[in-house]
């Protein structure tokens, strides 16, 4: 195998703006732990794994889902968001602030927000100086494919799926085709058993019958004493509970249990695999006021070409952030990824490599292009202030909140 080669922004805008199919890179994993350790895929309705075989070398081969592809999205998108904060790359987010009225909130960006820039945190926002509503008018005008509105905000959302749906109706509603995807799954997988339980430390002491006299405390929490304890209507002490077990204030033991389903999986090997496709980029349009024929062709290769360093630099910092997938699920790759761009049918894929370093230089000098052919590309965030309906509809569940586990407790 050939030395991989240096992607520069003149080899990316010629994949882009030609005959090129796609950016892929596969990567091996393995657990933390070792081979043999076993990892905790994401558990769906029922507990369950996302299962399924695969026909791998001419054979069917058990697999399961570690990752999604709209996970592994969220990762980049929050890689992204992390590298703009630290001043590493200049990035137009869109923040709610909600610091006034929930300090501990502070803001939601438009890389953290469920549905992204056309999520209804952002809908039922103010604009910080016209005091009017936040709206996705030009999306919701806009059919799959002018995106020249996006590039003044928010362009990085064109790069995974969006749809701006919120109050728009059907047959109007934008929607962006994710260009980016990442898929994690082992190779040969093998479930185990599960088992659980819960042993406290100072419970060996509470297992007589006469413990189960816990009350509920008239503040909250609970007590033994029957004077501090909450009142029913006939004026009689509240167990905690249905009886007053001290396991009903976290203080007692829960039986181990075993099920089939669910004790996590082990597995042979594990494949991330990213791919960025250059037929879905090339789809989108990004007319500029002005321009047509020829130059606006080559503004919309200047903005694909864009997004696609976004999208590049994304995964690759994704990857130098880890794959902590949750608990009990931290992979680590067993080689450096390498990178190939899949060019014209029947032609070799070209091996790259490409650094954190190198990814974000390539989006500056992408950037750069784009804005040197008319793109406009605003280095400044926008912050928004949440409505006066959502801030109430926030302090309205948290004490809806604060209640549930105060008639718990």
């Amino acid at each position: 195998m050939s030395e991989p080669q240096h992607l520069d922004l003149n080899s990316l805008h010629k994949a882009v703006a030609g005959d090129a199919a796609a950016f892929r890179c596969v990567t091996e994993l393995q657990p933390a732990g070792g081979q043999a350790d076993k990892v905790f895929p994401p558990t769906y309705a029922g507990g369950k794994y996302a299962l399924e075989e695969r026909n791998i070398g001419g054979q069917r081969v058990k697999c399961v889902i570690l990752d999604s592809v709209a996970s592994q999205a969220n990762r980049a998108e929050l890689a992204l968001l992390d590298a703009a904060r630290r001043a590493e790359i200049e990035l137009p987010v869109i923040d709610v602030d909600f610091t006034e009225h929930f300090p501990d909130i502070q803001k939601i960006s438009s890389l953290e927000a469920p549905h992204r820039i056309a999520d209804a945190i952002l809908r039922d926002s103010l604009m910080p100086t016209e005091r009017r509503a936040f709206a996705m008018l030009p999306m919701a005008r806009a059919s799959p494919m002018p995106l020249s509105p996006m590039p003044l905000r928010c362009l990085e959302s064109a790069q995974p799926r969006l749809c701006s749906a919120c109050g728009i109706p059907p047959g109007r509603r934008a929607v962006v085709a994710r260009s980016s995807r990442v898929w994690l799954f082992p190779k040969s997988s093998g479930s185990t058993w599960k088992s659980a339980a819960r042993h406290r430390v100072v419970s060996t002491h509470f297992r007589s019958r006469r413990t189960r006299a816990n009350l509920r405390g008239s503040g909250g929490g609970w007590t033994l004493d029957p004077a501090k304890a909450g009142k029913d209507k006939s004026g009689k002490p509240v167990k905690l509970g249905k009886e007053g077990k001290p396991s009903e204030a976290n203080h007692g033991n829960i039986a181990p249990t075993l099920t089939e389903d669910g004790g996590g999986v082990t597995l042979t090997r594990a494949l991330q695999t990213t791919t960025l496709s250059l037929p879905g980029l090339r789809r989108l349009r990004f007319p500029v006021t002005g321009k047509s024929g020829l130059e606006q062709e080559k503004t919309n290769d200047a903005a694909r070409t864009a997004l696609a360093a976004l999208a590049l630099c994304g995964a690759v910092l994704a990857q130098g952030r880890g794959l902590d997938l949750r608990s009990r699920c931290l992979l680590v790759a067993t080689k450096v990824a390498q990178w190939e761009l899949l060019g014209a049918p029947g032609s070799a894929p070209t091996t790259f490599s490409l650094s954190g370093k190198e990814a974000v230089a390539l989006l500056k000098q992408a950037v750069a292009a784009a804005e040197a052919a008319g793109l406009p590309w605003k280095k400044e965030g926008l912050i928004l202030k949440p409505i006066a309906d959502v801030v109430a509809l926030v302090k309205k569940s948290r004490e809806l909140a604060a209640a549930s586990v105060s008639e718990g407790s």
